[in-house]
C-alpha cells in the first residue's frame, strides 16, 4: 500500500490540491477539475492509437533498417527521414517521446531523436497548413525556414554538450520501454 501510495504522490498531491481549491473557490475548482477531464480524455484517445502504431513500428521494422537510414552514418539521410517522420506526425508533442523511445531502442542516431522531437513539434504538416491560411504563406514560410536551422543547431548543441555515458543511459532507459 505504501508502495502504491508513494508511487501516486504527485496525483494525490494534485488532486488533494485541486479538492482544497474547490472548498475555497469552488466555480475555480471545478473549472480547474473539468480542464482536467478534458485533458484526460483528450490522451486516452490519443495515447492508445500512438501505442498500436509503436508496436507496428517495433515489430515490421527491423534494427538493421533504422540504423541504415537513421543510425550513427546515416548522414544527412538521417536528418532528412528525422524531419519527414517527426513533421508528418500528427497529435501533442506528450505522443512523440515514445516514439522516441522506440527510436532508441531501434538505434537511431540521438541528434536524429532530437531532429525527429524538434520536428514533431514545430513543423507540422498540418500547423503548417493552418498557418498558412490564417497568416499567410509568408509567415508559415518565414516561420518554417527559422525552425529548421534552429531544430538543427539545437540537437547539434544538445548532442554535442551530452557525456556519453548520460546518452547511454538514455539509451539503457528507452531498451527497457
Amino acid at each position: 500500500m505504501i508502495k502504491l501510495l508513494k508511487r501516486y504522490k504527485i496525483f494525490l498531491l494534485i488532486l488533494g490540491a485541486t479538492l482544497i481549491l474547490m472548498l475555497i473557490n469552488r466555480p475555480l475548482g471545478i473549472k480547474a477539475l473539468s480542464v482536467t477531464v478534458y485533458s484526460f480524455k483528450e490522451m486516452i484517445l490519443i495515447i492508445p492509437p500512438i501505442f498500436v502504431l509503436l508496436g507496428l513500428l517495433d515489430i515490421w521494422i527491423p534494427r538493421e533498417t533504422m540504423m541504415k537510414y537513421m543510425g550513427d552514418n546515416s548522414g544527412i539521410k538521417g536528418i532528412i527521414l528525422a524531419f519527414i517522420i517527426g513533421s508528418a506526425a500528427a497529435g501533442p508533442l506528450y505522443g512523440a517521446f515514445p516514439v522516441a523511445a522506440v527510436f532508441m531502442k531501434k538505434g537511431v542516431k540521438f541528434s536524429n531523436v532530437l531532429i525527429f522531437i524538434g520536428a514533431w513539434s514545430t513543423t507540422k504538416v498540418p500547423m503548417f497548413l493552418f498557418e498558412a491560411s490564417s497568416l499567410g504563406l509568408t509567415f508559415a514560410l518565414t516561420r518554417l525556414f527559422i525552425n529548421i536551422p534552429g531544430i538543427l543547431i539545437i540537437a547539434w548543441i544538445l548532442s554535442s554538450m551530452t557525456k556519453k555515458e548520460t546518452i547511454e543511459t538514455i539509451y539503457s532507459n528507452a531498451s527497457k520501454f
